[in-house]
Order: structure tokens, then sequence, then C-alpha cells
């Protein structure tokens, strides 16, 4: 069964094992997701789901948005993903889900936008290799050659060459994190390791597309 739910990244810290051993965890605020729009084949062509999560001030909500809330019937919300899931037809408009659909040692992938960085430049945003330190280089940190161009009066260098820009701020996503603990009391899911963004971003939790890699 597909399973999905939006967050909030809380921040890092580390727990406790009953065998004593410390575990590096993400802590994630969640639950209380909303369905605001169920898609199906027949209406859509796919079957989806809509889901919010997020508190927001009302007046903040542009009128496209605040129609589309008011025809499903909920409140506004922040954050809004579609879900593609099989089984979208089982979730009704107005249902809530909580943190309670995860459970400890299932694996789930975990979707956000990366820490922005600003301009980086090769060696940093593409990890390239170091040019000669000696005094007679000229190229110490430089990209170096561009490659083929295209020929003529408009020569440019082909698009998705690696160069120096703006690195971070993209969208990124981890698979193959396992759920440590569930708190359903304070909704929170406490996931192994590290996930994209900063605190406070929102992410996208779903079990995982490669459940029986080894």
């Amino acid at each position: 069964m597909s399973k999905a739910i939006l967050g909030r990244k809380l921040g890092m810290t580390q727990i406790f094992t009953e065998e004593g051993k410390v575990v590096p965890v993400t802590v994630v605020e969640s639950g209380n997701n909303i369905v605001i729009q169920n898609k199906t084949v027949e209406n859509d062509g796919y079957n989806a789901v809509q889901l919010g999560f997020g508190e927001v001030k009302e007046h903040k909500v542009n009128k496209p948005l605040k129609g589309h809330f008011d025809k499903a019937g909920v409140k506004p919300v922040k954050f809004i993903r579609e879900m593609r899931l099989a089984d979208a037809s089982e979730y009704n408009v107005g249902d809530t889900i909580g943190v309670d659909i995860f459970a400890a040692g299932e694996l789930v992938d975990v979707t956000g936008t990366s820490k922005g960085k600003g301009f980086a430049g090769g060696i940093k945003r593409h990890n390239f290799a170091r040019g000669p330190m000696g005094h007679g280089s000229k190229s110490h940190r430089e990209p170096g050659s561009t490659g083929a161009m295209i020929s003529g009066p408009g020569g440019r260098v082909l698009k998705g060459k690696k160069l120096p820009g703006r690195m971070g701020g993209e969208r990124v996503t981890v698979q193959r994190l396992t759920v440590v603990r569930v708190d359903t009391d304070r909704n929170l899911i406490l996931i192994k390791g590290a996930i994209p963004g900063p605190k406070k971003s929102y992410v996208v939790i779903k079990n995982t597309v490669k459940p029986g890699k080894n």
C-alpha cells in the first residue's frame, strides 16, 4: 500500500535505542494532513490525492486558492502537494491523515528543497578537480575548457554544461531512510539521518520506491 504525508522539519537530535546505541534522527512535525481533492482516472486521467498541511491566515490566501478550499469545505493550509497513490479512491475530501500511517522500522523517501548556498564555483558546486598549484600555472580553480560549442554567428555553450552558478535551492529526494520512532501524541516522526532543507521547511514523506533493495 502506497502511503504519503506532508510535514515540517524541526531539526536534528539524537536518541538512544534499547541496546544503548546512539541514533542521529531528524524530527519532522506532521499529522493533521487534510485531503483537499481526490483525482480519478475517469475525471482527470490518473489517480491522485491532493494533501494540505500547515496553518495560514485566511487574508494571505489568494482568491483562486480560497475558492479551491471553499469547494472542498476545508480551512486554508499553507503547504499543498499532490500525491499519486494507487489506492487514492480510498480517501475522501475532508479526511485527515495522521502520523500513525507510518511505524518504526519502515523505509521512507523524503523530498524537500535543499538549502540555498548562493553563487558557487565549479569545485564546490560540481566537485571539479583543482588545477596545478605551481607558479607557472594560471588555472588553479577555473572550470577549464567548455568543450564543443555550436558553431556559427550564434556560437554558444551547450545547455546543461557544468559551470559555476547558483548552488542549492533545488528539489532533492533522499531514499531509503528508516523511521526510528512515531510519536502520535505530539504528531512527530523521527527519521534516521539527515533530510533535505533548512529548519522549518516543508517536506514530503512517502514509503520508499526501493523496498526490496539490499
